[in-house]
């Protein structure tokens, strides 16, 4: 298939690997920040390539992973209401919160619904005028230009009964938290390439300059992933700190200009917590005041809350790169995909679960996907 197969194809993987080997004279640790990365790295059997020298770090790149159990509960009372009827991406449903999650509030009989698009639940509330239609509104840039469009759009039918609860974060302010921590180890980022589809990646040369860490902006594939860790090793090893663009048969440096006029039409950027980091200044998007009727949170008044992780649960330390899934103690024991006591381990792109399903030392070669 183009545009894939190229960049599944084995041979071009061992060539990029013999490179990195070629240019790596001493240890440097580099974090992706996205879980669709992590995912590939951990399906490909990219970490088991590498020269030791390198070090992968698995960052906080999955919005459902950094969902804090507070918003995960706010959901869930709304859901609850005989009143509403609550749509979700998938992988939502089966994040815990502090007693359960979407799924069984749906087992108990709440109108729960999966859906695919912001848009669909924009057509059920036209579809059911008497209900309240909410919209669990999660993601990172990538998403909420369409979330945004689902607000003008129910606002130009004139729709009173839908509204999105607005979880969404930014990346940037999450990178300088993580460089800006006492704890950081990181020396190079993979920066997420599907984000910077949409913002483009100037916002991330004031961080670059400031921390002096380079940042390459990566795609998915294992080529592609292989090559960002090339450029970024070349970096480190010249003693350079630049953001390169790896992924640029679909990301520019400006990125989606359209995309962006409409988040800053219907967003405003807030401080926001994440899940196991803490709260993160302006790394959040709320609606303008202008779009309160469509704010589930000012509809529902579900209050403030406060809730504390599993005590078992290091999800914080793994979102962070200080820590591997396979050294938290509840891996794979009480904590299984079936049975998960934080959202790494539920989510597609989290972390836990990708070191769950691949399983790191299954692989001694790269995957058997890849095209050979």
């Amino acid at each position: 298939m183009k545009f894939v197969d190229e960049y599944r194809d084995l041979k071009s993987a061992k060539v990029l690997t013999k490179q990195i080997e070629e240019v790596v004279t001493r240890p440097w640790a580099i974090m992706e920040i996205c879980g669709g990365q992590t995912h590939s790295i951990l399906k490909y059997g990219i970490e088991e390539l590498l020269p030791k020298q390198i070090t992968l770090l698995h960052g906080p790149g999955c919005p459902v992973c950094v969902t804090p159990l507070e918003q995960i509960d706010k959901a869930i009372a709304i859901a609850s209401r005989n009143d509403v009827i609550f749509t979700s991406f998938g992988d939502m449903l089966r994040v815990p919160g502090s007693q359960n999650d979407l799924l069984s509030v749906k087992a108990n009989g709440s109108d729960v619904r999966m859906v695919y698009s912001p848009l669909d639940a924009v057509k059920i509330a036209e579809e059911n005028p008497n209900k309240k239609i909410v919209f669990f509104a999660v993601g990172f840039e990538t998403t909420a230009p369409v979330n945004a469009m689902s607000v003008l759009e129910a606002k130009r039918r004139n729709l009173k009964n839908f509204s999105i609860l607005s979880s969404h974060v930014l990346v940037p302010p999450a990178i300088e938290a993580l460089l800006s921590s006492d704890d950081c180890m990181i020396q190079g980022f993979l920066a997420a390439g599907h984000v910077c589809t949409v913002m483009g990646y100037e916002e991330y040369i004031p961080l670059c300059e400031k921390y002096k860490t380079p940042i390459v902006v990566t795609g998915f594939e294992p080529v592609d992933i292989l090559q960002g860790i090339l450029m970024c090793v070349k970096q480190l090893e010249e003693g350079r700190c630049e953001v390169e663009n790896q992924y640029n048969r679909v990301v520019t440096k400006s990125g989606n200009e359209q995309a962006k006029k409409i988040l800053s039409a219907v967003f405003d950027t807030i401080d926001r917590k994440w899940r196991g980091m803490g709260n993160i200044p302006k790394s959040g998007y709320a609606l303008k005041e202008i779009f309160k009727d469509f704010d589930a949170e000012k509809i529902f008044d579900v209050g403030h809350l406060e809730q504390n992780e599993s005590s078992l649960c290091i999800a914080g330390e793994v979102l962070k790169g200080v820590k591997k899934p396979v050294e938290c103690s509840a891996f794979g024991k009480e904590c299984k995909p079936e049975t998960p006591l934080g959202a790494p381990m539920v989510s597609t792109e989290g972390a836990c679960a990708a070191y769950f399903h691949y399983g790191k030392n299954k692989f001694n070669a790269v995957h058997t996907d890849l095209v050979k």
